[in-house]
């Protein structure tokens, strides 16, 4: 089961989140996600548990919870809607 980790500190870093959750159950993955054009963390991430008991035990006990000095949200991750191609904008027809 995936979780999506939002309010990360700027210093949380994948390893730190991953031992911070791990006392729950076996974690897969852990990612913090970065800017692709700085480096720099987003503030959020996702975790992957091994098993759907061992997350909702994460959630539970870590939502709310400090994490490197900041409040976080954890919640199970939802698929993100499929993205439009392209971007429309433009062209054509007069302009009044």
């Amino acid at each position: 089961m995936k979780l999506f980790i939002g309010g990360l500190s700027w210093d949380t870093t994948e390893e730190s989140m991953r031992t911070a959750f791990e006392e729950y159950g076996e974690v897969v993955e852990a990612r913090v996600i970065t800017d692709r054009d700085t480096g720099r963390s987003r503030g959020f991430g996702f975790l992957t548990f091994a098993n759907r008991e061992d997350a909702q035990k994460a959630i539970e006990q870590m939502n709310g919870q400090a994490l490197d000095g900041r409040e976080i949200r954890v919640d199970e991750a939802k698929e993100r809607a499929p993205r439009g191609g392209g971007g429309g904008g433009g062209g054509g027809g007069d302009r009044w």
